[in-house]
């Protein structure tokens, strides 16, 4: 889920950020030696079908929704830690441009979806597909379920951060101040959702694309699987092919067109509705919780706020148009973030040879 501004505490979004911050360092640190030049392409392509995933939502039983994110997708064709940059790319683009996501929040959102995620699904993912072949069908299943339970851990963790704020942050005869919810209401109500929908939903996707780079791409697998083996190839050694991009902006191009499918699903997330749509009987209160109704509106510059044009205002082609500048923006991002990670490793190798010449 998309956690909005105002649903936590500044303490807690301050935590969220200090965890991140060195892991975008030690990430970016990574992606400059594991993945080359020709493959940064894949990575905004990853960034972008992450960001229209998020755009699919999906009714859950309850009458809310939840989304996939796609994030071990990524982790599969690049690694985690090229996962974890393309998430957050997604995140950012969408909380400054579309107002899904608190700017505040950030940094908490990010720890959920580009880091919980992937990193979770990726050791499953492992583990599972440690004795198969790159083209094994039990791989693509593995990556599945890597990314099911990736999303459930990330699901676990926003449910327990929102479920912490009543109990660690209230006046002095209990009011909340931030998120009303409590623990026995937030996990049930995010892993209802993802176990039983989001993440089926995530499974199918990931393993659906796995399967097909199998039998149409394999070049992009072996990527991040240079020393894993093709079950049809007697020697085990895998042979050089060129790699196809048409199936990703044929895949992309047909995610765009769908994503104002994200709008038949009624009702919102868990946790994401605006202050003024709370149920303050249900929560005991009187008001809205005053931190939440301080900083819920701490952005308020989106572009397409809502991914529409205002309420009311055609909102499926609001939606296709969101997913155009969406796709257009985290290309440019990604790209410049590329450009900024190789930038600052060529001035440390510069600073390191004139400390060498100077001793």
């Amino acid at each position: 889920m998309h956690i909005p501004d105002g649903y936590l505490s500044p303490q807690t979004c301050a935590a969220g950020a200090a965890v991140m911050a060195p892991v975008w360092v030690v990430s970016a640190q990574r992606v400059k030696k594991k993945v080359k030049r020709r493959d940064v392409p894949l990575m905004a392509i990853g960034a972008a079908f992450c960001f229209l995933v998020m755009m699919l939502n999906v009714p859950i039983p309850d009458g809310t929704t939840a989304h996939a994110v796609g994030g071990l997708l990524v982790a599969v064709l690049l690694g985690p830690e090229a996962a974890v940059i393309a998430v957050s790319v997604a995140l950012a683009i969408q909380a400054l441009f579309f107002g899904d996501g608190g700017i505040l929040a950030f940094g908490v959102n990010c720890f959920n979806m580009a880091f919980v995620l992937p990193v979770v699904g990726y050791a499953v993912y492992r583990a599972l597909s440690r004795r198969l072949s790159l083209t094994d069908p039990k791989r693509a299943l593995a990556a599945g379920v890597g990314g099911y339970v990736g999303l459930n851990a990330a699901a676990l963790c926003g449910g327990i951060e929102l479920g912490l704020q009543p109990v660690l942050f209230h006046t002095a005869d209990g009011t909340p101040l931030y998120a009303p919810f409590h623990l026995t209401q937030t996990i049930p109500a995010m892993m209802l959702a993802h176990l039983l929908v989001a993440g089926v939903v995530e499974l199918v996707l990931t393993a659906g694309v796995i399967t097909y780079l199998q039998k149409a791409n394999l070049p992009v697998l072996r990527i991040n699987h240079d020393n894993v083996p093709d079950q049809f190839e007697p020697d085990g050694q895998p042979q050089p092919a060129r790699l196809r991009w048409r199936w990703a902006w044929i895949g992309l191009g047909v995610l765009m067109v769908m994503t104002p499918l994200g709008l038949l699903a009624p009702g919102g997330a868990f946790g994401e509705s605006a202050p003024s749509a709370l149920d303050l009987h249900q929560y005991g209160l009187r008001a809205i919780p005053s931190g939440l109704n301080r900083y819920n509106g701490f952005w308020s510059h989106a572009v397409l706020d809502g991914y529409g044009f205002g309420p009311g205002q055609n909102r499926t082609l609001g939606y296709l148009a969101s997913a155009g500048v969406g796709l257009v923006v985290i290309g440019i991002a990604v790209l410049s973030v590329w450009g900024l990670i190789q930038v600052v490793s060529r001035s440390r190798a510069t600073e390191a040879m004139g400390t060498e010449v100077h001793a």
